[in-house]
């Protein structure tokens, strides 16, 4: 069986699997042997069985301990010897050895290479898996062939007792049959089936070590498909893996870009909030000397109304100048009519009347002339009162215009110191993005390389698994598509080569 302690050693391995598991392959054992009358009569209580479940769960512990040593051997040719002297014929033992095995087998693939959580890493590598599956069949076989040989010894002293020659020659022809098949089954050959011809008391020995085999086979069928659907999964995994690796590189140079032109926008928005507070300045300082305007043309239109009123008191005494040139010439005309009067002694008063009437006449024209000039005077300080009434109506209006501009100017300043605010929690908000986007790229990055890892997992697990001859025809066709894309299998030899059955026929058939 070439057990070596490598072999012994990955068998321990699966130590933890078997004692959590044999319990449950045992209760579907003593299920099966309940139910089978041809088994259940080697019991007479229910207590029988739990002595007799005991000790196989202690010669369980030896095997998943890998512990082969001649007493194991001692023990398991007297579990043959027993079977023989009680007459349990070796199908039913090997029907049991199927049982158990298959259901640790299937045990072993969930645990090993679960369908779910495709990224977790699995707890032993897909060569260090098939070394432990290998050598848990290869120990199976062993404690049967220590239990059947046994059993072949006995039957043939028996048999001495009669037909020596005839028990020697069956023993022999039945011993190998299944020597041969058992060697192809240790060669990995799982298609070598028993179909020679038997004694008939043979029969149901070779029909339960073919099923046996048969479980074994379709049991690492099962682990074929699992294998090609986990290695579909994957690849359906790492497609969409890297999709997504793509899609987010693209999202953060997105993400970089928009972050790049917010950063400009907040600096334009920035600037435009300053330039703003300026021509708010300048607005404020305009307002200002609008005001000092409107003061000014204040000033000015009470200076004029000032003249005004000196242009009115300076026609009240023209006014009074022209009456007293009126009574003056009447003064004068009266004294040049006494003078008249007088004759030749008012002559020289005559004269004097005469001058005064003159100078009169010529005050009374001065006053005429001045009162026409302070009339127009009056009139253009009027019209000039009036234009500086209509420039302060204007200053007026312009500073309230100002004003308004100002209080637009401050809102728009406001405005832009809050959008520029707002603008900065966008670009933290759009740097928190970036830096979420470039981890989500790395941790994009990791589970795809986990992909390719289980990727690579499955592919030499399926190369493990095309060691073994499961069909006539050869593997089957996602296997071998598998195990052709690797030239050496984990041991350093091509994958197969060391299944020397793949080009022969069983010698057993």
């Amino acid at each position: 069986m070439q057990m070596t302690p490598a072999s012994c050693a990955a068998i321990r391995s699966l130590k933890p699997l078997v004692q959590r598991e044999l319990p449950v392959a045992l209760d579907k054992f003593y299920a099966q042997v309940r139910k089978t009358p041809e088994t259940m009569k080697f019991f007479s209580s229910e207590q029988d069985i739990r002595r007799a479940r005991a000790a196989q769960a202690g010669h369980w512990d030896n095997i998943s301990e890998g512990d082969f040593s001649q007493d194991y051997a001692a023990r398991s040719q007297t579990v043959g010897l027993v079977h023989a002297r009680i007459g349990l014929e070796p199908r039913w033992y090997m029907g049991g050895y199927a049982i158990i095995l298959d259901h640790l087998i299937n045990s072993a693939v969930k645990e090993i290479f679960p369908k779910s959580r495709f990224l977790s890493k699995p707890v032993m590598t897909s060569e260090q898996f098939g070394e432990a599956l290998g050598s848990l069949a290869k120990a199976v076989l062993l404690d049967m062939d220590l239990a059947l040989s046994v059993y072949i010894e006995e039957a043939e002293k028996a048999r001495q007792r009669g037909q020596e020659s005839a028990i020697a020659e069956e023993q022999k022809r039945v011993s190998d049959s299944f020597g041969e098949a058992m060697a192809g089954v240790a060669r990995k050959d799982l298609t070598c089936e028993i179909t020679g011809d038997l004694p008939a008391s043979y029969q149901p020995l070779r029909v339960n070590f073919n099923n046996s085999v048969q479980t074994l086979r379709e049991s690492l069928q099962s682990v074929a498909q699992v294998s090609g659907s986990i290695e579909a999964a994957v690849g359906e995994i790492s497609r969409a893996a890297q999709d997504l690796s793509k899609r987010t590189l693209q999202q953060a140079e997105s993400v970089e870009k928009t972050a790049s032109t917010l950063d400009q926008i907040t600096i334009a928005v920035r600037s435009t909030a300053k330039r703003a507070e300026d021509v708010g300045g300048l607005v404020k300082r305009s307002q200002a000397n609008a005001e000092r305007s409107a003061r000014v043309v204040q000033e000015a239109v009470e200076t004029m109304s000032a003249i005004e009123r000196s242009s009115q008191a300076i026609g009240s005494i023209t006014d009074m100048m022209d009456e007293i040139a009126f009574q003056t010439n009447l003064l004068a005309l009266n004294a040049g009519v006494e003078a008249a009067r007088a004759g030749t002694t008012g002559k020289g008063f005559a004269v004097i009347a005469a001058e005064v009437r003159v100078l009169a006449q010529r005050s009374a024209d001065a006053a005429k002339e001045i009162k026409g000039l302070i009339g127009q005077a009056r009139e253009e300080v009027r019209s000039g009162v009036e234009l500086v009434g209509e420039t302060g109506t204007v200053l007026k209006t312009i500073i309230g215009d100002v004003g308004e501009i100002n209080e637009h100017i401050s809102a728009i300043v406001e405005a832009a110191r809050d959008q520029a605010s707002g603008l900065q929690d966008v670009n933290a908000a759009v740097a928190a993005i970036d830096h979420n986007t470039q981890q989500n790229t790395g941790v994009v990055e990791q589970t795809s390389a986990a992909s390719r890892n289980l990727a690579e997992e499955v592919v030499e697990l399926s190369a493990m698994l095309g060691t073994f001859r499961l069909h006539d025809t050869g593997l089957p066709g996602h296997i071998r598509d598998l195990t052709s894309t690797r030239a050496l299998s984990g041991n350093g030899r091509p994958a197969g080569a060391g299944v020397s059955a793949r080009s022969q026929n069983c010698p057993a058939q």
